[in-house]
């Protein structure tokens, strides 16, 4: 994923390395074990349209990238009113349920998700 700010552009990669940062973020203990779950929490934000969320998964898809986009940067692009947040969001869902490490995780998050809203429906 490619986006132009301010002139320049940058790339972004939701391959392992992003997948293995991003779970970095939040951890589960479950007996003797902690377990990385970040990315869960960052599809979460992703669905609920957080924009700090947005900006956190965007810093960490550029890492390793040249040139290197800085949060500062990315908040001022969300902020810029020509700037089409919406289709932000719907762009890196996309990558997320495209790309060979994040797209299984996706899946079940997003089942889970409508799972959720199947209960409160009926509730």
């Amino acid at each position: 994923m490619e986006l132009t700010i301010n002139g320049q552009v940058f790339k972004f990669n939701f391959g392992m390395g992003f997948l293995r940062e991003i779970n970095k973020t939040a951890k589960v203990h479950s007996g003797d074990v902690d377990k990385n779950v970040g990315f869960r929490y960052a599809v979460a934000g992703i669905i609920d349209r957080d924009p700090e969320t947005l900006v956190d998964v965007l810093y960490t898809a550029n890492s390793g990238q040249d040139p290197r986009v800085t949060k500062p940067l990315l908040d001022s692009y969300i902020d810029n009113e020509n700037t089409d947040i919406e289709e932000l969001f719907d762009m890196v869902m996309d990558f997320f349920e495209k790309t060979n490490a994040t797209k299984s995780l996706t899946k079940k998050v997003l089942e889970a998700v409508e799972e959720e809203r199947k209960k409160a429906a009926q509730a």
